[in-house]
């Protein structure tokens, strides 16, 4: 069976609705879905013909989402620093208050790696 990128994605969704119908979100559907997904890619690479990813990026990616916090995970990987240290660089970055208003505006002109 030949995977699609949107095979993948469907597939990912569901066992993501797995994972958040408990009271408290876990990721142990995703990162099993993702450690199979792997496997496949590596015994029978034909299928995966399709897809534009590495089995050395696919586990980046189940090494994020087996960190405790893996939002956290992801930005370490991509900006070297947490979330909410982003967050904090683009609050300084791109707002000044005045009279306790916040106010919008961009400090410099050169580009940054965006975080969506």
């Amino acid at each position: 069976m030949m995977y699609t990128k949107e095979m993948i994605f469907n597939e990912f969704k569901e066992v993501t609705k797995k994972d958040q119908s408990k009271k408290k979100e876990t990721y142990t559907h995703r990162i099993a879905y993702l450690s199979a997904l792997k496997e496949d890619m590596i015994k029978v690479p034909r299928n995966f013909n399709n897809i534009s990813i590495t089995p050395e990026q696919l586990q980046n990616t189940i090494d994020c989402w087996s960190a405790p916090n893996p939002r956290d995970a992801f930005y370490m990987k991509v900006f070297n620093m947490t979330y909410a240290e982003k967050k904090q660089q683009e609050e300084l970055e791109y707002f000044i208050y005045e009279n306790g208003e916040k106010k919008e505006v961009r400090k410099s002109k050169k580009e940054t790696q965006s975080i969506h």
